[in-house]
Order: structure tokens, then sequence, then C-alpha cells
């Protein structure tokens, strides 16, 4: 009974901690959508300077689960749940790693003596990114798999964003030759809000892998 009572109260702690991750995580990557517009060089290196928050957090996620693994051999449910927590503490600390290249990008970028360049509107697609990645944390908290397959279909507009900005990019190019660097960062900011939808489909999937037992990668 000790031993049971002990398993549950790891699971319900190492839960809570994941919990506190999504937190941070979905607060950096608001920042990070809102210093695309703004580009607070303030909000920028606080992006920046943070980042060993979610590096430590995922480093101690890790070793507990490994140590519930080796302590008490779960199986069933228990057992998808644990590796279902490795792997979606994996993407969120990379989503973390992606904000932090976007604050960077958008530092760069600041920093081009361009005073006619247009600014790229990314507001739908941060829109979007941010909404996705909300769902799939929510998702999560309450192991709902409806919403976590909704995340699907988002994932189709966020290509569709990338695929219009890699096309208006090529247009300014032309356009202004004598700054290439300013715009292909333009566009590197599209890849990163990209691969933060991609990530946030990977924890939606992983969600439903570890409710219903279902792999749904690649499908």
């Amino acid at each position: 009974m000790e031993h049971h009572y002990t398993f549950l109260h790891e699971l319900t702690k190492l839960n809570k901690k994941l919990l506190k991750m999504t937190a941070i995580v979905e607060e950096r990557v608001r920042k990070a959508a809102k210093v695309i517009e703004t580009k607070d060089p303030a909000v920028i290196q606080s992006i920046i300077l943070s980042d060993y928050e979610v590096d430590d957090m995922e480093i101690e996620i890790e070793e507990d689960c490994l140590k519930i693994l080796a302590l008490h051999q779960p199986v069933a449910r228990d057992l998808r749940f644990l590796i279902s927590v490795i792997k979606i503490n994996n993407e969120l600390e990379r989503i973390g790693d992606i904000a932090v290249n976007i604050a960077k990008r958008i530092d760069n970028i600041s920093k081009f003596k361009h005073p006619a360049a247009i600014s790229y509107d990314f507001s739908r697609m941060t829109d979007k990114v941010s909404a996705m990645l909300k769902k799939s944390i929510d998702s999560l908290v309450n192991n709902d798999t409806r919403l976590a397959r909704s995340i699907f279909v988002d994932d189709d507009f966020v290509d569709q964003c990338r695929n219009r900005c890699y096309e208006d990019i090529k247009v300014r190019i032309k356009q202004d030759p004598e700054h290439p660097g300013y715009h292909i960062n333009t566009y590197l900011l599209a890849r990163h809000l990209e691969r933060i939808a991609d990530r946030a489909v990977n924890i939606a999937e992983e969600v439903i892998y570890s409710v219903e037992g279902t792999i749904t990668r690649h499908n």
C-alpha cells in the first residue's frame, strides 16, 4: 500500500512540474510573438537571459521520470504517461529554445540599417501558433484527445502562412537586392513560428498516445 501511495505521490509531483514548465514556455512564446511586432530591446534580453530556466527544468523532469521508471516499473497507462512526459518535456524545451531564437532574430533585424524596409505582418501566424500551443497544453491538462486532434488542422494554416511568407520574401529580395540579410532574417521568423506549431502538434500526438495508446505520427 505504501509503495502504491509513494508512486501516485511521485506521479502527482511530476505532473505539477510539467504543468509549471508549460506555463513558463507558453509565456515565453507569448513574449516572443509580441516582440516580433514591438522589437522592444528589454523584452528581447529578458527572453534570451531566462533561457536557463527551461533548460534546468527539462533536466529535472527527465531525471524524475527515469527515477520513477527505475523504482516502480510502471505498466499500461502509467507507463505510457511517463513515456509521453519525457517526450513532451523535450518538446517544451525546444519550444523555449525557438522563442529565444526568435528574440535573437529580432535583435539582428533591429540592427539592420534599412530605414525604407516594410515590416512583415506576422500577426495572423503568431495568433494561430499561440492558439495551437495553448490547445496542446489544454489537451494535456484535461486529457482531451478531441482537442488534441483539432490541432492537426490548424497546422495546415501555419504551413500556408510560412509558404506565403517565402513567396513574399522572394519578391522583396528582387525589389530590394541591396538588403538580402534583412529579408532572409524576416523569412526565418516564419520558419521559427512554423517549428513551434510543429512541436505543438508533437505534444498533441503524445497526449493522444498517453490517453488512448494510439500512435498518430505520420498519419
